[in-house]
Parts: C-alpha cells; structure tokens; sequence
C-alpha cells in the first residue's frame, strides 16, 4: 500500500537493512539466485512482479542507455543515481556493477558508501584497467593482483552495514589463464571479497574448477553472445554457483522490439500491427499501481479501462 512518496522513500530506507539481510541468508541457501538485468527502474518493477530473486544494474546497460559503449566512460553519480532509482522502485536485492571502482583507493571507498546509501544490496568491482571493456571481448589488460587486493580491502573496510556485499570480478581467465585467475580470485578472498564473480570461462570444467578452487559464494555470467555456455538454471546450480546474472538479456530484446517498431512505422506509417506486441495500459497501471494512488486522493483513479487497453 502507498500511502505518500516521501513516505514510500522513508519505508524503503528502513527496508534497506532487512533486504540486505535477507539477501545474505538466501546466498548461502544452496539454492541458485536469479537476478535478471534492469537498466530502468520499471523494469525492475517487473522482474519483481515475475517472482525473481533479485535485480542486477549492469554497467554495460547503464552506459548503453546513456549511448556510450561500456568502456568506463560513466561517473560514479550517473551510476549511483541509476542504482538508487532502481533499488527504489522494488523490495528485492539489488547487486550492481561498479566497473573498476571509479577511481583508485579512496575513491572505491567512497563509492561503497554512496552505494550503501542510495539503498543498494551489493556491487561488484572489477580487475581491469581502464579504458576497460565488455568481460567478453579480448585483449583486456589488467591490474596487478595486489593494486586490485588493496582496493577490495578499501571497500570492505569502508563498509558501514557488513550485509551490503561485496564482490570481486576477474576478468584474468582470458589474459592470463585460469590457473592465475584462481590465484588472483583466493587473493581477493583474503583481501576482503564475500562473492566471486569469474568472466569469461569457456566452459563446464573452468566453473567446476572455480567451485572447486573457492570457498566463497560465486556469481556466474550468462550473458548473450559471449564466450561463456548459456547454462540453464539447474546445471548453474549443480555445479554449486549461488547466482545468475542475466545482465543485458533484457536490453536487449527491448532495443530490438524498439528498432523493429521503428521500421515497422517508418515504412507502413503507422503502429496498427505492433498493438498485439505491445504491453497495454491496463498492464502498465497494473505493474504501477497506479490504482492504490487513489488512497491519497480520490480525483486520481476515477477511471474504467477496457480490457483491451
């Protein structure tokens, strides 16, 4: 029930803490997470609407909404102020991507309590330098195993609410192979990281050996288009991963409907054949609520929608 927005913020604010808690208890269920990507917050909305466990905020989706490929060109604020929006507009966990930190040691400090305080469940930093690129592309350069270590230690040590998570990504599997991508994965173990998030393994064997190898919860990537199997949800679980990310599926599969309805309209010069490929507006008020704004004042529902709207 919504009874004002300033005081639907003020609830989520007290929310923050038990979702934190409750997200921690659910990573070590033994039961795989599925956090399906938002790039906006009514997403976010819907994916909690289809029972999911959580909501992942993708760098690469954030920077490709803002049209600028994922190269570290976004800010901190831009970042924080997407994740904030996001973690607003749902009850779940949320776990963002925080690229390489946005800066060196003090600023991934920082960071961690932006992050903190604009009501975020955990984040993910990463082993590249910058300009980084998307995990799945090649020749990335990374970061010493010790440069990277400290500021996984900064960010712990940074942390005012021990449930908000804090994960480490390597891309070193395809720069350095995976042996040295274990390596640097325990190292970030012991600097302070409670997730591994491994990129980039090329098949079964690498993500039996990741569990095998790491004692902490892992994230696995299943991304479109990448170098990783697309593994459905009962193999990630029987090899013992703890959540899934489906970082840009739906990016995706909305920009190709956008591109399609484009053409569709710029060559029939209308929209009559897309109307079944669209969400109505009675789906849209309902995922809203728009209905329950009618509490705070009676001029705002006064309406009857047909079924087919």
């Amino acid at each position: 029930m919504i009874s004002s927005p300033g005081m639907t913020v003020l609830v989520h604010q007290k929310q923050t803490e038990k979702i934190r808690s409750d997200f921690r208890k659910k990573l070590n269920s033994g039961e795989l997470l599925q956090f399906p990507g938002a790039f906006s917050p009514f997403i976010a909305a819907l994916i909690e609407a289809k029972n999911f466990d959580g909501v992942y905020i993708s760098g690469a989706g954030i920077a490709n909404d803002l049209s600028m490929p994922d190269i570290g060109l976004t800010t901190l604020d831009e970042v924080r102020n997407r994740g904030r929006a996001i973690s607003k507009a749902t009850t779940l966990p949320t776990l963002i991507d925080i690229d390489t930190g946005f800066g060196e040691t003090m600023n991934v400090g920082r960071c961690i309590q932006e992050l903190e305080d604009a009501g975020l469940s955990g984040c993910h930093i990463e082993d590249q330098v910058n300009p980084k690129r998307c995990g799945h592309l090649d020749n990335k350069a990374l970061v010493e195993r010790d440069v990277m270590a400290q500021k996984i230690t900064a960010a712990s040590q940074a942390k005012r609410d021990n449930n908000f998570l804090l994960c480490a990504r390597t891309d070193a599997r395809g720069s350095e192979g995976l042996d040295k991508a274990l390596d640097r994965a325990k190292a970030y173990v012991d600097a302070g990281a409670e997730m591994i998030f491994p990129e980039a393994l090329k098949d079964e064997s690498e993500f039996e050996a990741f569990r095998k190898a790491i004692k902490v919860p892992l994230l696995a990537n299943m991304t479109e288009f990448g170098k990783s199997p697309l593994f459905t949800k009962k193999q990630l679980q029987d090899l013992g991963y703890n959540l899934v990310i489906y970082p840009m599926s739906m990016f995706r599969i909305a920009m190709k409907a956008v591109e399609d309805a484009l053409g569709e309209i710029s060559t029939k010069g209308d929209q009559n054949n897309l109307l079944d490929k669209m969400q109505t507006r009675s789906r849209l008020y309902e995922i809203l609520r728009y209905e329950e704004y009618n509490k705070l004042d009676q001029n705002v529902f006064n309406f009857q929608l047909r079924s087919d709207q």
